[in-house]
């Protein structure tokens, strides 16, 4: 991990070590892709369009009831899996090139991903970047890119 990024995941976990609280997901709120399925073959760029239902879309740093901010995690197991599993639940998703987050509220991005499989997952976040409990996540889906 470069310096830039060890730099930006620290900006963003300091608040939430001290701050990391079970927020609680709305019943029935469900976050999805709007233009990808498992499977797809696509063309870099990719347009990634994030579906939102059951709550809404705050920027980072808002305490507001029911809502959140996206966050995608790119070519890494699913969230609560893997080395940093336990770590994502307590403390807040890091920050660095598998874990984007998007706490302006934006709801899409466009990337350039290197032709090949590329494993895709969405997962809302709390006003400190760390999921809601239970955690209002996407399946983890896989796209081609040509």
């Amino acid at each position: 991990m470069s310096l830039k990024h060890l730099a930006a995941a620290a900006l963003i976990a300091a608040p939430t070590l001290g701050w990391a609280q079970d927020t609680p997901s709305p019943d029935g709120a469900m976050v999805y892709f709007v233009n990808l399925e498992d499977g797809d073959t696509v063309t870099a760029p990719v347009t990634i369009i994030f579906g939102l239902s059951g709550m809404g879309v705050a920027p980072a740093g808002t305490e507001r009831e029911n809502t959140g901010h996206h966050h995608l995690l790119l070519n890494r197991p699913p969230l609560g899996e893997g080395e940093e599993g336990a770590e994502e639940l307590t403390y807040g998703i890091p920050a660095d090139d598998n874990h984007m987050h998007f706490g302006g509220g934006q709801t899409q991005v466009t990337l350039d991903l290197p032709p090949g499989d590329h494993t895709l997952q969405l997962v809302m976040g709390d006003l400190n970047h760390v999921p809601h409990v239970p955690p209002v996540a996407s399946d983890v889906i896989t796209v081609t890119v040509e």
